[in-house]
């Protein structure tokens, strides 16, 4: 058995903390990550993303507008609505948020205030976006009005460059769909689970990719994009869970899916777990 003796929180309703002695946790158990999850584990933290996007026969991320940007030096960007009512007085979404890496590679979010169909400014460049939200709206949602009116849209500055969209149709889901994501400077990141669900009247190659050392940017590049692991034919759904967490990389690493058809197009989603950990505590 492989255990763990760290510091973690013994009172949920206080941030006192205690080292476990007698009482070690199972890293395999589902104990474990329940007390990651709950912050009782000092420098662990776990990570669920999902993402879905319409795949053709051309390789590209899954999620919306097929884009996962992996600039080299981190860049200006803006959020606009295709709707007025996404304002900050507004029906639709009042507020976004942003979340991602500075330029240090450093996690950072960023809330901003909509401005209808004038764009917003976020106050930091960023290198990576991997999430963003509506955390704010002028409407108490349901299962017939949504929290924002328009398409969102996260561009370069300037009406630049598409970094990501959180669509309207067919019901405004107020999150984006980014099948990716990048592990901040001074952290390690372990795969958990993944899934993969393609439609099952079309066949879809899938790739879980990686890519570390992203501030290498001067040639020759050795922060390679390799590949993980890779699904060939899958129709509807294809999971796994690993037995023991397996390493990906130290940050700043990208990781995340890949894909395409082989004819046509084909509607495709993705999720994945990974178990965070901070390299200054561990």
């Amino acid at each position: 058995m492989a255990y763990i003796e760290k510091v973690f929180n013994t009172d949920e309703t206080t941030s006192e903390t205690a080292t476990v002695t007698n009482n070690r946790l199972d890293v395999n158990s589902r104990d474990f990550y329940i007390s990651v999850s709950q912050g009782k584990i000092a420098g662990h933290s776990l990570i669920h993303k999902f993402g879905a996007g319409t795949l053709s026969t051309t390789m590209k991320p899954i999620s919306l507008g097929g884009e996962y940007r992996t600039p080299q030096t981190a860049v200006s960007l803006e959020v606009v609505s295709s709707s007025a009512s996404d304002t900050s007085n507004g029906v639709g979404a009042r507020q976004v948020t942003i979340i991602g890496l500075n330029s240090a590679g450093v996690e950072i979010s960023q809330t901003i205030a909509t401005n209808g169909l004038t764009a917003v400014a976020l106050p930091t460049p960023m290198l990576r976006v991997y999430r963003w939200f509506v955390s704010q709206s002028g409407t108490y949602a349901s299962a017939t009005q949504g929290s924002h009116v328009g398409n969102l849209t996260l561009r370069v500055a300037g009406a630049g460059q598409l970094w990501s969209t959180i669509l309207n149709t067919p019901f405004p889901v107020g999150q984006s769909q980014i099948g990716a994501y990048t592990i901040p400077t001074g952290y390690t990141g372990y795969l958990l689970s993944k899934n993969v669900f393609s439609e099952s009247s079309k066949t879809a190659d899938i790739y879980f990719f990686k890519r570390e050392m992203i501030g290498d940017i001067v040639t020759p590049y050795e922060g390679v994009m390799r590949l993980v692991e890779r699904e060939v034919g899958v129709t509807g759904g294809y999971a796994i869970t690993t037995v023991a967490p397996r390493k990906i990389g130290v940050g700043p690493c990208d990781v995340g899916f890949m894909g395409k058809v082989s004819v046509g197009t084909s509607e495709c989603s993705v999720e994945f777990e990974l178990l965070l950990i901070d390299n200054s505590v561990v």
